[in-house]
């Protein structure tokens, strides 16, 4: 089992990162939106598979990282850091979008709503570098079983992402327009992320390895 402190961590990573606008939240968004709660809840029952396959995946190539490459970790730790201050950077520049300007969307059967889903979250590099370059990050090879403790990370993060986006996908007309007349809420919500992960990109990149 991870440390009591890896397991808070990196659920507040994760929190952080799936509120964070990405192709996954924009395309239930706009599928609630278009076309009811339903078709947005079987999407994302594509997305979650799209989260399994890539937690198995990533559990597995880590387990023979560590072992394999020592200094794996730093490599890791600097790409992730990069890659938090990049998202900071797109919650707080001029003129972003908010998720809730959904574009129109055809209607889709349930089947091509779970394809498009699951295809959406597999090509979707902010999930692969949350997994590779940050999940790693909160693995203590000392505690042993590095394979279970990945799972254990990966398995905190579906469940913070899913119960995230099932409410979102739930939600979404209402918040849309809420939203939609409160343009300064869509600020502040942008720049309370931005500022979250940019402190977690700084304390990342100055952590030492452990």
């Amino acid at each position: 089992m991870p440390a009591t402190a890896s397991l808070v961590g990196f659920a507040l990573l994760a929190l952080g990162m799936v509120l964070t606008p990405g192709p996954n939240m924009l395309y239930l968004v706009s599928r609630s939106i278009c076309q009811g709660r339903r078709a947005g809840l079987i999407s994302l029952a594509g997305v979650a598979t799209g989260f399994l396959f890539y937690m198995l995946a990533a559990a597995l190539g880590i387990t023979a990282l560590v072992f394999a490459v020592p200094y794996a970790y730093d490599v890791l730790r600097f790409a992730g850091a990069a890659y938090l201050a990049w998202l900071a950077w797109q919650a707080l520049k001029p003129g972003g979008r908010s998720p809730f300007q959904a574009r129109e969307l055809p209607p889709d059967s349930p089947r091509r709503l779970f394809a498009m889903g699951l295809a959406t979250n597999l090509l979707n590099p902010k999930v692969a570098l949350l997994y590779l370059s940050l999940l790693p990050q909160f693995i203590d090879p000392s505690r042993g079983d590095v394979l279970g403790q990945s799972l254990v990370l990966g398995t905190v993060q579906i469940a913070i992402s899913v119960s995230v986006n099932a409410t979102i996908a739930l939600a979404a007309g209402t918040i849309a327009g809420f939203l939609g007349t409160r343009p300064r809420w869509l600020v502040a919500q942008r720049y309370v992320m931005g500022t979250v992960l940019g402190a977690l990109a700084v304390r990342m990149a100055v952590d030492a390895r452990r």
